[in-house]
Order: C-alpha cells, then structure tokens, then sequence
C-alpha cells in the first residue's frame, strides 16, 4: 500500500522544487548566454564556469549534507539557505566581467548547493519511501523543465543583448528566490523520525567515501557511477544548447520551438516514474538510452523547425526520465538515517563528475569552431553539430556500462 504524504509535503515539495530548479536553470543555461553576450565569452571560458561550480557544488553538498545530519535538521538549511541564495542571484545585477561571473557563481552556487543540494534532497529522501519513491522522482525530476519554461516564457519578453535586462532578471529571480525560503519557515515540516547524528562531525563527512560502506552500497553506487555517465552525455551540449538554437541554428525563435517539446516531455516525465515503481529500474532505464541516443541523432541531421522540435522534444523527455528514474533507484537505497551524508556521493555522481568531463568533451569538439564577428569588432564561437554525436557516444557506452555494472546486483534482467 502505497504511503501517503499529505497535501502540504506536495505544496512544500512544488514550490522549493520548482524555484530552486527555476534558479537554477538561469545558472546552468542563461549563465552561458549571459557571459557570451555581454563579454563575448568562448567555449574555454563557459567551460570553466561550468566546472568551477560542480566543484563547488560538490564540496558545499559533502559537507552541508553531512551538517544536516549532524544537527538533524533540514528546515532551517532549507528556508536560510533559499534566503541567502536569492540575495547572492541579486549581485550578477552588477557584474561587470567573466572573472566576477565566475567568482560569484561558486558564492551563489555555495548557497544553492546548500539549500537544495544538500538539504531539500535530503529532505525528499527522508519524507519518502520504497512505495512512493518512483511517484516523488516522477514529479521532482519534472521541475527542471517545467523550469525551463518559465524562464524561456519570462525571458521573451527581454532583449537580453542589453545589460539593463539582465539586471532586471537577477533582481527578479534573486527575490523570488529569497521569498520561497521565507515561506518556508512556515511551511516545511520536517521528518518526525530525524534526530541529530551522535557521531562526530568528522565520522558524518567521511561516512560515505568508506570502502566498507560503498562494499555495504553496491547498488547505490553502481547506480552513481551509471548516474554520472549520464550526466557527462547531458553536459557535452547542455551549456551551448541555447547558442547552439539561436546562432548556429538562426532561430530567433527557438523558444517557440522547445516550449512545446518542454511541456509534452514534463507530461510524459510524470507517469514515466511510475514506470519504475512497478517494473524496476533497468526497464525504465534502458528505454531511456534509446529515447536519448533518437533526440541526439535528429538533432545532429537536421536543421529545420519540426525535426528540431522532435529531437529536442525526445531529448528532453529522455533526460527527464532518465534523472528521474536514477534519482529513484538511488533514494531507495540509501540507508535510512543518513540522508544527509549520502548527498555528497549523489552529487559526485550528479553534478561534479559530469560537470568537469561534460564541458570539457563539448569544449574539446568545439575548439576549431566557426568564428563570427560582433558589432563592436569582436568575435563569437558557433557551436556546432559535434556535441550531438559526442553526446551520443556516451550514451551508447552508458548502455553498454548499465548491461555490465547491474548484472552484478542482479538487476540486469
């Protein structure tokens, strides 16, 4: 029998979810358009970035999960860490270069990655259950598209070749930000089971890179090795994705385009997760490469609006379910109680791993990219269509890995 959860975990889970994904869709995809537009920015520069903050990321969720549990509580690193995280969003108002950017991106991402990283996932991971787990991940893995169209709806109506726009968009977001984690005060409830950690802090931060524990984890981290595959095949395009649509695509347009493909892929997302619930996780997740490795190649022949839209429209409808059916698998089988120090080898496997190799593969194909000129005498890098068939690759090794790594636990059936 399935565990209910009530109506306010829902509203709690919605709008954290959803706002902290909304924060960070502006880091991870308008970030790049920010620096490329304003300082001309070239693939090294984003690609930097981009690892910079799965650095931080990392680190900030390794040791504020392991916090969290120490002290047993999520609510207060929730609401506080939402607070300061808005105001950090507010500074890139005042940016003036890439350097600043990418200095201020790791401040903000510190606060984020503690906030939503750390505590929020731990939170989900502490409220859920193996009855529930598919049906959560279903929703929760819907919020970064679901994000994503909000910002592009948002963003249309801003001519985002001009800094007054931006500052606009910061000082939008960062309140928006700062709002939720004031609601949250009142609204977030957490576990009745979570108690404070008797271990020392030393012992919580360190739990989870144990040998003997990973021994005891099989599963788990099989499952974040394969998560991290993934990952890297998403970050090989993920940063140019939104240049790559309007310059080397020309479509101006292209909001038009991947709202549609964004909102058919969340719907789709949603019962997915419950796919996992009841067949497990290799016949969920296998689907998900094929689904994936079909957007990919759509998106590297074609160039016009509908097999644009079908490409894009099966490539984010595969990493939707593919985030949503690893996030499952791996809440699942994290021991009960230690939530919090497990976020640290999730966000290994989700964010830190992928975030140094990803950028780094799609700058390596890009860097004898076409070069165009700018008004004021500078020049642009274009990416181009090598980032889908890099990713493609991947994705076919993450089959072939997923075959060999499961067969282990006894879950390649």
């Amino acid at each position: 029998m399935q565990t209910k959860l009530g109506t306010k975990f829902w509203i709690s889970m919605l709008i954290f979810g959803l706002m902290g994904q909304i924060a960070w869709v502006v880091e991870n995809m308008y970030f790049n358009v920010f620096i490329y537009k304003m300082f001309h920015a070239s693939a090294a520069d984003i690609s930097v970035m981009v690892m910079a903050s799965a650095v931080t990321a990392a680190v900030t969720t390794i040791v504020m999960g392991a916090v969290s549990d120490k002290v047993g509580k999520r609510k207060a690193f929730m609401s506080a860490g939402y607070i300061i995280w808005g105001i950090s969003i507010i500074t890139f108002a005042y940016i003036k270069s890439i350097l600043l950017t990418i200095i201020m991106d790791c401040v903000m991402t510190y606060f984020g990655s503690t906030a939503n990283d750390a505590a929020y996932n731990a939170w989900l991971t502490d409220r859920g259950d193996s009855t529930n787990r598919g049906r959560i991940e279903g929703v929760n893995s819907m919020m970064p598209l679901v994000a994503i169209l909000v910002v592009f709806g948002g963003f249309m109506s801003f001519d985002l070749d001009t800094h007054e726009a931006w500052t606009v968009i910061y000082y939008i977001i960062g309140i928006g930000t700062a709002l939720i984690g004031i609601v949250g005060w009142f609204l977030i409830e957490d576990d009745p089971g979570l108690r404070p950690s008797s271990e020392s802090l030393g012992k919580t931060l360190t739990y989870s890179f144990r040998p003997s524990v990973a021994s005891e984890n099989r599963r788990l981290y099989l499952a974040l090795l394969n998560f991290a595959v993934f990952g890297i095949s998403i970050q090989i395009f993920m940063p140019y994705l939104l240049i790559y649509y309007e310059k080397t695509l020309g479509m101006d347009n292209y909001v038009l385009i991947f709202a549609p493909a964004i909102i058919l892929a969340a719907a789709a997302t949603v019962f997915y997760g419950r796919l996992y619930d009841s067949c497990g996780f290799m016949k969920s997740i296998m689907p998900v490469c094929v689904i994936l490795a079909a957007g990919y190649a759509l998106l590297y022949f074609t160039r016009t609006t509908l097999p644009v839209f079908a490409g894009s429209l099966l490539m984010m409808t595969g990493y939707l379910a593919g985030m949503s059916v690893f996030g499952a698998m791996i809440r699942d089988n994290i021991p009960e109680g230690r939530a919090g120090q497990f976020q640290g080898v999730r966000i290994i496997g989700q964010v830190f791993i992928p975030g140094l190799a990803g950028p780094a593969i799609g700058a390596w194909i890009l860097r004898d990219a076409e070069l165009i000129s700018n008004s004021d005498g500078t020049t642009s890098f274009l990416p181009d269509r090598g980032i889908w068939s890099a990713a493609a690759a991947v994705i076919v090794l993450l089959a072939l890995l997923l075959i060999i790594t499961m067969r282990e636990t006894g879950d390649a059936d």
